[in-house]
């Protein structure tokens, strides 16, 4: 964020010492244990920001499992998951979010500036994108604006989007790519990244054996003969 809007919940967020008069409740989800550590300090000081973290998981399973229990009005949610990744979270929400009476609204909130990973959780229900070079100041900004209702994205970022559903001209939806699982689209991009079939299974949490699955299945649903092969065609569709 560039922080254009950071004035826009004034009465939100005390940070120059005034009282708060509006509370947000949200859950964090991302696998790295410091990183959430990191954003609850930042931000969860409620008597100054607003902001209750009532929640925290690391893989989809947890993430459901807690914003089903703790109905937050905002989920801060990280694209790349074990288990699935935010897509998956998002799908299995997606009663939450279209709830008639106090929606869950998510806010992706990720390290990747990816098109492709942009585009994939709004197309998911996420209502907004930001990275995680934010401030904590344009953070909490960011969560309330979601839980009003608005879509949120880093300046960058709001392009891809008008270029994929605003623009007549957006590419058409890559068919080869929609034949992957979001698992083997993770494992695709850490191949194409050159990582190691032990360090992707250690990054993503599963054995070297369900590496080589996913390898396997992705070979055969792209037509390609190796490695070498996956890694041309994911750079040509800007993947890595």
């Amino acid at each position: 964020m560039n922080g254009q809007n950071a004035g826009t919940q004034g009465q939100a967020q005390g940070q120059d010492g005034g009282a708060v008069d509006r509370r947000v409740r949200v859950v964090l989800v991302d696998d790295h244990r410091m990183f959430r550590a990191g954003v609850q300090a930042e931000i969860g000081d409620t008597a100054v920001t607003g902001v209750e973290v009532v929640g925290e998981a690391a893989d989809v399973d947890q993430a459901v499992t807690v914003i089903t229990a703790t109905r937050p009005e905002v989920v801060l949610l990280d694209v790349h998951l074990p288990g699935g990744g935010g897509v998956e979270v998002l799908r299995r929400c997606a009663p939450l979010m279209a709830a008639a009476e106090h929606p869950v609204r998510f806010l992706a909130l990720s390290v990747s500036d990816a098109a492709e990973d942009v585009i994939g959780v709004i197309r998911g229900g996420a209502r907004g994108y930001v990275t995680k070079t934010i401030t904590g100041t344009d953070l909490v900004d960011s969560v309330f604006r979601v839980q009003d209702g608005d879509a949120v994205f880093s300046p960058r970022l709001a392009g891809f989007v008008l270029d994929a559903f605003a623009s007549t001209d957006a590419p058409p939806v890559d068919e080869d790519l929609d034949r992957l699982t979001q698992r083997e689209r993770e494992v695709l991009r850490l191949i194409a990244r050159g990582y190691a079939y032990k360090e992707i299974a250690k990054q993503l949490f599963i054995s070297v054996k369900t590496v080589e699955s996913h390898v396997s299945a992705v070979l055969r649903k792209l037509q390609l003969s190796n490695r070498h092969e996956l890694t041309r065609w994911a750079t040509a569709r800007r993947l890595v």
